[in-house]
């Protein structure tokens, strides 16, 4: 796998670069989540928002609900949200497209025709991963934010000028660069893991199925995992 991304970064500095496959990818993974991205992160700040409200709430503390839900949409639950979804969405289907091509022989034929096919195939996604998904997680975290003002303004009777004042007073810009930091390393890791496990799946139907569980499974573990250091490096 080590070897596979040694490949493909190096691969993404060498001429010639597809820009039409480069934006088709970037249509697919980004373009094409955006509504569940929306759905998502304006549900999870609505949630965060509820529950932060009754918990601060004993503490008389309610002014600070406002920074709660920005800083754990900017920090954590941004990128790491944006990145599951976007690993049952895009890379689940990234593994599969990739895994049919392998059983239908496709990659053998770029071979033979001496086209690249890490080049051909894996690059326009890595490239799309990295851009999209700093986009995606700045989308998450404003809607989010945005569902948290619904439910502490305009149901739990939180003052506006109190949340976004809040916001404003608590986010600084280390924490907006944490966020997006980590939605590019999850970028990386989606991209790599879902096509690596379909550029190798095994001969068959059941090797294709094998290889998209297994790269939406990988992806998620490592989502998670490279979270933790990641965030206990950048604090």
């Amino acid at each position: 796998m080590f070897i596979f991304l040694l490949q493909t970064l190096l691969a993404s500095l060498t001429p010639p670069w597809r820009w039409r496959n480069l934006i088709k990818q970037i249509h697919f993974i980004g373009m094409r989540s955006l509504f569940v991205i929306a759905l998502t992160s304006i549900f999870a700040g609505m949630v965060l928002a509820l529950q932060g409200f009754y918990t601060l709430s004993r503490f008389g503390s309610e002014a600070l609900l406002g920074p709660a839900v920005a800083l754990s949409m900017i920090r954590e639950l941004g990128p790491v949200l944006s990145g599951l979804m976007i690993t049952g969405r895009a890379g689940s289907a990234m593994a599969a497209e990739l895994g049919i091509m392998r059983i239908r022989e496709q990659i053998d034929a770029l071979e033979v025709m001496g086209v690249p096919p890490i080049h051909f195939l894996a690059v326009p996604r890595f490239l799309a991963g990295i851009i999209v998904l700093p986009l995606l997680t700045s989308i998450f975290d404003v809607i989010g934010i945005l569902g948290g003002y619904l439910v502490a303004v305009q149901l739990l009777g939180l003052s506006s000028g109190t949340y976004f004042g809040g916001i404003e007073a608590a986010v600084a810009m280390h924490d907006i660069h944490t966020g997006l930091i980590k939605a590019l390393c999850f970028g990386i890791v989606i991209t790599w893991v879902c096509s690596f496990k379909g550029y190798f799946a095994r001969r068959g139907a059941e090797g294709v199925s094998h290889a998209t569980t297994s790269a939406v499974v990988l992806s998620s573990v490592l989502i998670l995992v490279s979270d933790y250091f990641l965030t206990a490096i950048m604090l």
